[in-house]
C-alpha cells in the first residue's frame, strides 16, 4: 500500500473541508472510491454532505451498499432523480434501449438520468469531491486532484483519489474493513446502471464492463467533461 499518496489524499480532503464547509458535497454512485473518500471525510467532518444519483436503473447490489455505507457511518445520503416528464419522453419515444443505437442515443439517456439532477445536485455548492481515478482509462489520464469545473459554474472540483491504483485501493478497503458492492465478487470493476456496466475478464483495463458496445474514447457520460 503507498503510504504517501494516501497521506495526500487525506490532506487533501482535510483541507478541502477546511476551506468548503458546508458548500460542499461527496457525489458518490457507492464505488470502492466514493466509499474511501466518505470514510475518510466523517474523520474530519462527522455530517458531510453525500450526494447520489438515483437514475431508476441503478442494480440492487448498490441500494444495498448504499444502505451498509448509511448505517456504517451513520450519515444522510441526498438521493436525486431525473426528472419524470423527460424519462417517459424518451422510454415512450425512444424504446427502453434506445442508449445502445449510437453515442448520442447514449449520452442523451446519461443526460436526462444523470447529468441534469447532478447539476441540481451542485446548485448551491462551491466545491465537489469525487472517486475519479487516471487509470480509470484513457479519458481520465489527465485529471488533476484540484480542478476548476467550467462544467458546473467554474466550481472546485476536487479529485483526492487521482493517482490512487488498484491495489491501494484494495488495500484500504480491507484495511478499514470498509462495506463494499457485492458486484465487486462477480468480476465488475466499474459500476453504474445495470444495463449499461457488466463484469470484466481479466487483463481488461478498469472501465470495460461499462458502454461495452463502444470505443474506449467515449466511456464518459458527462458528469466528468475534460478540460
Amino acid at each position: 500500500m503507498n503510504h504517501s499518496i494516501i497521506k495526500q489524499a487525506e490532506d487533501v480532503i482535510e483541507q478541502s473541508f477546511k476551506t468548503y464547509y458546508p458548500n460542499i458535497v461527496i457525489a458518490s454512485s457507492f464505488s470502492m472510491e466514493d466509499i474511501v473518500l466518505i470514510s475518510i471525510a466523517v474523520r474530519h467532518q462527522p455530517k458531510p454532505r453525500i450526494i447520489a444519483l438515483d437514475t431508476a436503473r441503478l442494480p440492487d447490489e448498490t441500494y444495498a451498499c448504499a444502505e451498509a455505507v448509511r448505517r456504517r457511518f451513520g450519515i444522510t445520503i441526498d438521493w436525486f432523480f431525473p426528472k419524470t416528464a423527460p424519462v417517459q419522453h424518451l422510454a415512450t419515444e425512444r424504446g427502453l434501449y434506445s442508449f445502445r443505437e449510437s453515442i448520442e442515443a447514449r449520452k442523451e439517456c446519461c443526460r436526462i438520468r444523470k447529468v441534469e439532477p447532478l447539476s441540481r445536485a451542485l446548485t448551491d455548492a462551491k466545491a465537489w469531491i469525487t472517486g475519479i481515478r487516471r487509470d480509470h482509462g484513457i479519458t481520465r489520464q489527465s485529471i488533476q486532484r484540484i480542478e476548476i469545473d467550467h462544467a458546473h459554474r467554474g466550481i472546485t472540483k476536487i479529485n483526492p483519489l487521482a493517482d490512487w491504483d488498484d491495489a491501494t485501493l484494495a488495500a484500504y478497503v480491507k484495511d478499514h474493513s470498509l462495506p463494499v458492492s457485492r458486484l465487486y465478487d462477480c468480476g465488475y470493476t466499474s459500476i453504474g446502471c445495470a444495463p449499461c456496466t457488466r463484469a470484466i475478464k481479466p487483463g481488461d483495463e478498469p472501465r470495460a464492463g461499462r458502454w461495452w458496445w463502444e470505443n474506449a474514447e467515449h466511456k464518459e457520460c458527462g458528469l466528468h467533461l475534460g478540460k
